[in-house]
């Protein structure tokens, strides 16, 4: 099973900027699978925010992120990132990496992400 680690988050002003990243390992072929990012804000659903196709070739957006928000891979890393920028309130959350089960499938519902990590929180002060 694949391990996720989650790192980046923390206190940021409004129309800051962060900078997530997610390393995988435990897992043999990491470039096989796509990989997102989700995020749950306080009372709420956790939320896709962004997915990357195995090779990078990809990418996906919830509209609330589009155009500030912005996902990358490091196959040779087996690591993510989420780029954030022109952040708000209503970013603040905890921000979760995932792996799905199947491998070469995208965009990939978010039932079938399987593999989590501890999470990573945001906070987006006004």
């Amino acid at each position: 099973q694949v391990q996720l680690v989650e790192s980046g988050g923390g206190l940021v002003q409004v129309g800051g900027s962060l900078r997530l990243s997610c390393a995988a390992s435990g897992r043999r072929s990491f470039d096989v699978y796509t990989m997102a990012w989700f995020r749950q804000a306080p009372g709420k659903e956790r939320e896709l925010v962004s997915a990357i196709s195995w090779n990078g070739g990809r990418t996906d957006y919830a509209d609330s992120v589009k155009g500030r928000f912005t996902i990358s891979r490091d196959n040779a890393k087996d690591i993510i990132y989420l780029q954030m920028n022109s952040l708000k309130p209503e970013d603040t959350g905890v921000y979760y990496c995932a792996s799905p089960r199947r491998t070469f499938y995208f965009p990939v519902p978010p039932s079938d992400f399987d593999a989590w990590g501890q999470g990573t929180q945001v906070t987006v002060s006004s």
